[in-house]
């Protein structure tokens, strides 16, 4: 049976970070929503449509972690923790890039500070997916996986 541990938390990561972005920016403190550039409607909708597609993908890691294998030898805390790292980090990175710096779709909160906003965004993202690699390098090193410090 293949592991599905890394790729199950990965995108578990993905789906909880989309979420909690969706949550907290988009509704608890309505700094933005998906498409900020349109009328309220469209904002609620493109918000909406984001959240559908996290929670597909929430889904989907479930069911890989679900499917993963407990005796095989990549089921271990740190291949689950850091491939949720990443897979959060990751997607905040990519969607800090993408939407706040070079489409401008929306920014973390708009106004006269928003780089710093966006900046501090990209900043946590970074630190949230290092710690993941940092998870996955670890349990390289307790393994001693070959080319690995023992």
């Amino acid at each position: 049976m293949r592991n599905y541990t890394f790729t199950g938390a990965f995108l578990l990561g993905i789906g909880m970070v989309g979420m909690l972005d969706g949550i907290i920016f988009h509704q608890i403190l309505q700094w933005h929503s998906t498409f900020m550039h349109t009328d309220r409607f469209h904002q609620i909708v493109s918000d909406g449509i984001f959240h559908l597609i996290v929670t597909i993908i929430l889904f989907i890691g479930a069911v890989l972690l679900w499917k993963s294998d407990p005796q095989d030898n990549g089921h271990r805390p740190e291949i689950f923790w850091g491939g949720l790292l990443v897979g959060g980090g990751l997607f905040n990175l990519a969607e800090g890039l993408v939407n706040h710096h070079i489409l401008g779709v929306h920014h973390v909160k708009a106004g006269p500070y928003q780089l710093y906003y966006d900046l501090s965004f990209d900043a946590a993202a970074l630190l949230i997916l290092l710690s993941g690699v940092v998870q996955i390098r670890r349990q390289r090193t307790v393994k001693g996986e070959p080319g690995e410090a023992k």
